[in-house]
């Protein structure tokens, strides 16, 4: 009778929910002697993010186990500290101080011109030799009601990379219990510059080992894009992509129409304009689903503008997680952003600027949302 009691107040209590925490431990020292630090976010469904103190980098994001207990990593990355300062494409940074290219690495503010370093061929790119990626970012974490999360804050000083004004930014992580990685950015400056920050995470929701990305179905919440130049740089149009191979008004498989696109290399690299953006409304950008497993994201941004990339440039160089390789359409980037060269737009209808002003308040949101199959 006493073995039948017990079993039924076992059966009778519910399986416990795993805690939200935050942990931090060191993840390794420059070469200059600076110590890394590493925040590990975990939400109550058991997903987790790994943030790095160098460049804010999110080196890891698993979602919560499957039925079968298998443990995903939808993000690529490297091992270590030593992988990232050998070199990678910008994996799972918070580029800065302007995210995306501007052209000819130059651009005039109130009658000054000011000189960058041309790191993408004759224009910059990503805020030059050592943006916002390469960085010592100093961290403390936070606890919301929302989930764990950590505060991410840089000064970035008058003349750091050719831009003008001491630009102070803080980036906040911010693992949701809805599955949600959510990313608040806010900066001020004490001089006019230019501030156009954007995530940079190469997503695979198979995997980050799992082959290509060209069998995930794209929405893209966008009847316009914005027209670039062989070098990628925006005419200044903005045209619709109705009748061309970059119409993803409909979910379809990014694949389906990839060969079409005329570009070295091959694939996607451009900026959609989003449907109706409001200053800071969030508003529905995209939404990815990988039909084998039924994952799904969902991005959200208050940003007017959202660049997709198929990762046309990876040639399997890059060591990887876990002796990876990671081969050309490995995975896709979705960077919500101003758009493109917008420095060398402003004024333009249809243009959001990106200039930054003493007293103003970059605010900027932008929310990945994960889901999966019970």
């Amino acid at each position: 009778m006493r073995r039948l009691l017990s079993l039924l107040l076992l059966t009778a209590i519910p399986a416990m929910t795993p805690a939200q925490q935050s942990e931090e431990k060191p993840y390794g020292k420059l070469p200059d002697g600076t110590a890394i630090t590493e925040h590990t976010l975990k939400n109550k469904a058991g997903m987790t993010a790994k943030i790095i103190t160098y460049g804010g980098i999110l080196t890891s994001l698993t979602m919560p186990p499957d039925d079968a207990g298998k443990i995903v990593d939808v993000v690529l990355g490297c091992d270590s500290l030593d992988g990232y300062l050998k070199g990678h494409p910008y994996f799972g940074s918070n580029v800065g101080r302007c995210g995306n290219r501007i052209a000819n690495a130059s651009f005039t503010l109130d009658g000054k011109e000011y000189k960058l370093f041309a790191n993408n061929g004759k224009h910059s790119l990503h805020g030059g030799k050592v943006g916002f990626d390469k960085v010592v970012w100093k961290s403390e974490p936070v606890m919301t009601a929302d989930g764990p999360g950590v505060k991410l804050t840089y000064v970035s000083k008058d003349g750091e990379e050719g831009y003008p004004g001491t630009l102070t930014v803080t980036v906040t992580y911010t693992l949701t219990n809805d599955n949600e990685l959510k990313i608040d950015y806010h900066a001020t400056t004490d001089k006019p510059t230019v501030c156009n920050l954007a995530h940079h995470s190469y997503f695979n929701l198979a995997g980050d080992n799992s082959g290509d990305i060209l069998g995930h179905e794209l929405q893209v919440m966008a009847k316009n894009y914005t027209p670039g130049d062989d070098t990628l740089i925006p005419t200044g149009e903005i045209a619709p992509v109705a009748g061309t191979p970059f119409d993803f008004t409909a979910p379809t498989p990014i694949g389906k129409r990839i060969k079409d696109i005329k570009a070295t290399p091959q694939g996607y690299d451009l900026n959609y304009v989003i449907d109706n953006p409001k200053t800071e409304r969030m508003v529905t950008a995209a939404v990815v689903r990988e039909p084998k497993s039924g994952r799904t994201m969902t991005v959200r941004t208050t940003e007017p503008g959202v660049q997709f990339y198929t990762g046309n440039f990876l040639d399997g160089k890059t060591a990887g997680k876990r002796g990876a390789s990671y081969k050309q359409y490995g995975a896709l980037c979705l960077e919500c952003q101003k758009f493109p060269d917008a420095i060398h737009k402003v004024g333009k209808e249809g243009w959001a600027s990106p200039v930054l002003k003493p007293g103003e308040t970059y605010k900027v949101t932008t929310v990945y949302e994960f889901a999966q199959p019970k």
